[in-house]
Order: structure tokens, then sequence, then C-alpha cells
């Protein structure tokens, strides 16, 4: 077996996909069900010697790749520049140098195949067929294939380059790259192409292997389309500080939060035999088994959904004695009144909205800041202590053969671990039978603010969803729950939501959870 490596060069900032990078690596974006890099990884065999060079959140790259792939061989190099002067791809591969003695392919960590790459046996080039050359490097077959060199925005070109190749004759690429760099070491743009051409003129013959399938998912609008056309596609709202990644056997999460993470994981120990087993832990990861079973949001009905009900009553619910009653009520004061004022005022400042009185759907509307003042935060922040699990939605429950299992569970509630309000879970339920992933996913709701400041919002509801909501209040009912309790901390969900999500989604949600607050109040159906 040929003796190779492979390099994944993971240390720059990724500034090409934006906010996506705010707060993680783009190696670790999802595009399908996992993160960019894990399609490359499962690429090659599971002996295969990685090369990783770190840099810009290199530490969440090291933790996710131990977390999600114990049993591969990986090596981090640690690049010191990776961004402003000095910092180019030249440099982070350079870093690498002592490690990679030997044949080698580098992977760029933005560059998707579907197809096994070759062995680094002889240097070769990984292009595509493609047409459009605007942000991409290219290549021109002349004669007897000779590779000539284009920059990006060429016109006349046979194939884009991927970056994806294979070095043979390393010692001459680590030369001639570490040459180029000592020229001009402030050079950001040295690149694997720059040293490949300068090794061509001195007669380093490279060959072209073709990739009928590529994916560029460096900049936001190639990200889109690989996420579009993935195999695996996956339908999960984008958290700049948060994300899921779901394999085979296990789940891990990612969040940007250290303190988060540590509190999920004891929250995990305090739903133990309801939450998935835990598996693993980083700094900003962790990892629990993959439950087999059906995503609840897919197949809820009324009658099974009555039962459900039944189980969380049972299984969920028990009521707790975390903190004494005191302070347990100024957490969910905290929690319903002092976090929603927060949130209004971030999306009334993010979206240059003024607060006012307004017709929504045909009825007249305070202001949000008059509307909190009509309600009794004491009546609603007056609650037992339970149990709850705290984003209680379809989306995050699984029905397993004989029973169900829930996932994504809230940290904490007003900053307790161990107790929380009932209501809330309630409320979490109610909304997300309104106001779920797939119908969000698909644009199915409708904001309008019109010249003369009035607004209509609405949004399709199945038919099936309705009536679990019929199931879900009569069970409130049956159960002594206050359910206008319910609905307005709903309304309060919706309005608390708007600032964490994309226009204009975020416009529906204000407006949304103000009318729906508004009829709370007036307790109006």
């Amino acid at each position: 077996m040929m003796n190779y490596k492979v390099l994944i060069t993971t240390s720059g900032i990724g500034q090409r996909l934006g906010k996506l990078t705010k707060y993680t690596n783009k190696a670790l974006v999802r595009i399908g069900k996992k993160p960019a890099i894990s399609y490359i990884v499962e690429k090659y065999p599971k002996d295969t010697n990685f090369v990783i060079t770190l840099g810009y959140f290199g530490d969440q790259v090291k933790d996710f790749l131990s977390l999600a792939y114990p049993d591969r061989n990986f090596e981090f190099i640690q690049v010191g520049k990776f961004d402003g002067e000095g910092s180019s791809l030249g440099y982070s591969m350079l870093q690498a140098k002592d490690a990679l003695q030997c044949p080698f392919i580098y992977h760029a960590s933005d560059t998707i195949i579907d197809a096994v790459p070759p062995l680094p046996d002889k240097n070769w080039i990984g292009v595509f067929k493609g047409n459009d050359s605007s942000q991409y490097a290219t290549w021109k077959i002349v004669g007897n294939e000779n590779l000539i060199f284009n920059d990006k925005g060429a016109i006349d070109f046979d194939y884009i380059h991927i970056g994806l190749v294979g070095i043979n004759d390393y010692e001459k690429y680590w030369s001639t790259l570490e040459n180029l760099y000592n020229e001009n070491p402030n050079n950001s743009a040295l690149n694997d192409c720059d040293t490949i051409v300068e090794m061509i003129k001195t007669n380093s013959i490279f060959g072209i292997t073709k990739f009928p399938v590529w994916q560029d998912i460096g900049n936001t609008a190639a990200l889109q389309h690989a996420r579009e056309t993935a195999p695996d596609a996956f339908q999960n709202l984008d958290k700049l500080k948060e994300d899921i990644f779901l394999f085979e056997n296990f789940v891990i999460k990612f969040f940007y939060d250290e303190k988060t993470i540590k509190k999920r994981v004891e929250r995990a120990n305090i739903l133990s035999g309801l939450v998935p087993e835990m598996q693993g832990l980083t700094k900003n990861f962790y990892r629990y088994e993959y439950v087999k079973g059906n995503l609840y949001a897919d197949i809820a009905n009324p009658d099974d959904f009555s039962n459900f009900l039944n189980w969380a009553k049972e299984n969920l619910w028990t009521k707790t004695e975390g903190v004494s009653d005191e302070e347990f009520k100024k957490a969910s004061l905290h929690f319903y009144k002092d976090k929603t004022e927060e949130r209004i005022n971030k999306f009334l400042d993010e979206n240059s909205i003024k607060d006012e009185k307004q017709i929504i759907n045909g009825l007249e509307v305070l202001a949000v800041s008059d509307l909190l003042k009509l309600i009794d935060f004491d009546w609603l922040s007056d609650a037992s202590q339970y149990r709850i699990h705290g984003d209680f939605i379809l989306d995050n429950i699984i029905k397993t053969a004989d029973s169900y299992c829930l996932i994504d569970w809230r940290q904490d509630f007003g900053g307790l671990l161990k107790s929380g309000d009932i209501y809330y879970d309630l409320a979490k339920l109610n909304h997300n039978l309104t106001v779920n992933h797939d119908i969000i996913h698909k644009d199915l709701f409708t904001i309008n603010v019109k010249k003369d400041g009035s607004v209509e919002c609405d949004i399709l509801v199945k038919s099936t969803l309705r009536d679990c909501h019929k199931v879900l209040f009569n069970f409130l009912e049956k159960e002594g729950f206050d359910k206008k309790k319910v609905s307005m901390l709903t309304a309060l969900i919706w309005i608390n939501m708007s600032p964490l999500h994309h226009h204009p989604f975020n416009i529906f949600l204000f407006y949304f959870g103000k009318y729906h607050l508004y009829r709370a109040i007036k307790d109006t159906d």
C-alpha cells in the first residue's frame, strides 16, 4: 500500500461565507446532515493519515474531528498567521511541510466531490468541466497535454481548478513553494496553483484528473446550491451560534457558547431516560446516540398526539424542588418579562422599526410596549416547579417503536437547570403546531407591511396540526391548565424569536406575535 497523506487546510477565516463563519470555521459549516469537512474525510479510506492545518477557530475543528472520528488518524498543525498581512494558502501549507515529507493529496476544505481521489502515485490536478470561471482559476490543454494556467475570469479555458491536487514529487513541491514564499512573504494570494505553474516551468509533469461532480461551498451562493442538491439534504433553520450534525449512529451538537454545552450535558442527566445517551463532550460540542424512529413533526396526528401528551404528563412533567418558590418566581419573571423587553429592543433597533399602534390583520393593535404594560407578569410568572424540556416542539421529539424520545432540550429556564415552568413547554408546543420548520422552509407564510403602516400576516397550517391543536386545548382544559396563559406565552415566544431569524421571517414573527398577544390579552378566539 502506498505511503501518503492528505492535507486539509482549515486555517483561513472563510470570509466569503459572511456571517456563517462569524462563530465557527468554514470547514464546520453544515451542507446536508454533516459539516463540510466530514464529506471530505469520509471520501478517504479509514486508515488514511490526515494533516489538518488549524488557525481560525482551530480548536473547534480539532475537537469536532476528535469527537466524530476517534478511530481515524489526524495530525494537527497550528498556523500562526491565518488572516491579514503574511497569511496565505501557501503560508499555511508550508507550516505542514515537515509533516508531509511523502507523497500527499491537497484537498481544500471547501471542495466537495462524490468520488474517491486517486493515489498520488504521480502528480495530478483535480479539475471540473464547468462554464463559469468568474470565481475560479482554470487550465487549458494545448497540444500534447501541455497545461496553460489562467487566473480567475478567463474566457478561453478547458477545466476549472477545484482545489484538489495529488503531489508525488513532494520534495520539489516544497522547495518551489518555499522559494516563492521567500520572494514575497506578504503575498496573500500565494497558493497551490502558483507552485504547480512554477514546477511545470521547470519540466515537472502534471496530469489532470477529471471529477464529474464537484461542489464548491466557499461562498454563500455555492453553499446554498450544495445544500439544495446534497443527497442527504436536511432542513434546519440556520442559527449562527449553534448547529446539529447527524451521523449514522450518533448526533453532534455545536454551540459557540461553552457554558451552554456544559448546561446541556448537565440537563441530559436530569432528563435521563427521556433523552439519548451522551457519548462525548468537548468545549463546543457534545455527542449523543442516534435514536432510531420517526421525527414527530413528520407523523403527528390527533389520535397519537393525545397519547403523546399523556406520556409527557406521566414521564416528563414531574414536580421538582430545585429552588425556593421566591427564587423560582424571580427567575420566571426575568425569563418572561426582562428577556422579552431585551429581545423587542434588539429587533426594533436592528430593523429600524418604530414601536407604535397599527392595524394588523384588520385589528387596531397597540404598540408592543403598551401591550406589555397590560400583562400581569406576576400572574404569568406564578407557577409551580416542574421538570421540563424547554424547547418542546415536534421537531425535538422522536417516536420510537414503543415510546418517545426527546432531543435538543433547552439548557436552562431563566438560569435554572432543574426547575422550569410547565406552561413554557405547553406554549412551545402550541407555537409549533402553527409555526413549524417545514412551513417556514417552504416560505408558506405571508408578511405585508403596507405604506400606511398597516400589516397583513398569515401562515399555512396543516390540517392535521390544526386537529392536534384542538387536542392540546382539550388536554389543557381536562388537566386544569390556564388556556389564556398558554396563548399569551405563545405570542411572547413568537415576539422573542423575531430577532433570532432571517428576513422576512423575523418581520413575520414580530407582527404575528404582536397580533396574537393583543388577542390573548383581550381573550378573543
